[in-house]
């Protein structure tokens, strides 16, 4: 053999090879893909999804699904190169570079933790936005938690300390985060006025807000709530993490809780985040979402109004994609196409087209 065949096949079979180990190693991306939908008002297991104590239940019919988006990447899982290339020829998955959603060092643990808490967040806010639309009377307390690094270095902590009770935000009452946000971002960057509870007494404060490289404005305070409910949810649903389920459980409750049916056995997904007051928050894999309800059935979408834009040219054939600001608004357009109200839809801002 001679000495150039002998070098081509080595160099060849070296090329291979570190091809062979390029396609096994770890890729950097997340991988977001469709995944299942759940039904709020069906039953799992001969067991209703939800099941409302306290207060009188009604039958349903139709669907009110919340949907819901399969992550695939570290740390809970592994996307390698071959992966990722059949994620980047899909038009239903999205790549994200996976140190933007998890920090260097986030464990597996971490973030299954993090998710449940969110989901029982979701839950308990849920009950309190639909108890607000049914005009059912409870009592809510938010207090300041912990302050983040920003808030720390814009000077947050030194207008306002761990327990403060948050009763408004620039003279407007505060049930949530998404209130408070809107609050913020109407600020553009000034200081915004609060009125607290402290240590028994009614204070008022001036705490600076500061803007992150999301264009968003923040004050960055972590809050927590405590609710008194004079009626109970209990929401069975397992392996499903996350906060974005919060419109679809509130629908899911009022429609327990109203003789008429809010779908008139139409079959409806949708998503996002929602505050006691019913304010919705975006949220993210809105594309995935909208594909997988189409693909398991939905003919109607509730999706948040400030993803509306996130759909453009990805809207799934035969699907009906309606964007919405609160609980209100998704109740209305959901009696709507119950009743053929075309003169009312037609006047919605379109969502994603």
């Amino acid at each position: 053999m001679s000495l150039r065949k002998t070098v081509q096949i080595v160099s060849g079979g070296g090329a291979l090879a570190a091809s062979l180990v390029a396609l096994a190693l770890p890729s950097a991306y997340l991988l977001e893909s469709p995944g299942p939908i759940f039904d709020t008002i069906a039953e799992i297991d001969d067991q209703p999804v939800i099941a409302v104590e306290g207060a009188s239940s009604y039958e349903t019919e139709g669907t009110l699904a919340l949907t819901t988006v399969y992550v695939n990447g570290a740390p809970t899982s592994t996307v390698r190169v071959p992966d990722a290339i059949r994620g980047w020829l899909s038009p239903s998955v999205d790549m994200t570079p996976h140190e933007l959603i998890y920090p260097s060092g986030t464990t597996e643990e971490e973030v299954r933790q993090r998710n449940t808490a969110a989901m029982a967040s979701s839950q308990e806010l849920a009950l309190a936005a639909a108890l607000d639309y049914l005009q059912v009377d409870y009592a809510v307390e938010l207090s300041v938690m912990d302050f983040t690094e920003e808030a720390i270095a814009a000077g947050t902590h030194e207008s306002l300390s761990a327990g403060d009770i948050l009763l408004d935000a620039g003279g407007e009452e505060v049930t949530g985060i998404e209130g408070l946000r809107q609050v913020v971002n109407d600020a553009a960057g000034e200081p915004i006025e609060l009125t607290l509870i402290r240590d028994g007494e009614h204070v008022e404060v001036e705490a600076p807000t500061y803007q992150e490289a999301d264009g968003e404005y923040y004050v960055g305070i972590l809050l927590g709530s405590e609710f008194d409910f004079p009626v109970q949810a209990d929401i069975q649903l397992e392996d499903v993490g996350g906060p974005s389920a919060g419109l679809m459980f509130t629908l899911g409750i009022i429609d327990t809780m109203t003789e008429e049916s809010l779908t008139g056995g139409a079959d409806w997904a949708g998503t996002g985040t929602v505050d006691p007051d019913g304010t919705v928050g975006a949220i993210g894999g809105i594309a995935q979402k909208v594909a997988g309800a189409r693909s398991q059935g939905a003919e109607y979408f509730l999706a948040p109004r400030d993803n509306c834009d996130e759909l453009e040219g990805r809207l799934p054939n035969g699907l009906e994609v309606y964007g919405v600001e609160d609980a209100n608004q998704a109740v209305e357009i959901l009696a709507a196409v119950r009743d053929s109200d075309e003169d009312f839809l037609a006047g919605l801002s379109p969502c994603g087209r």
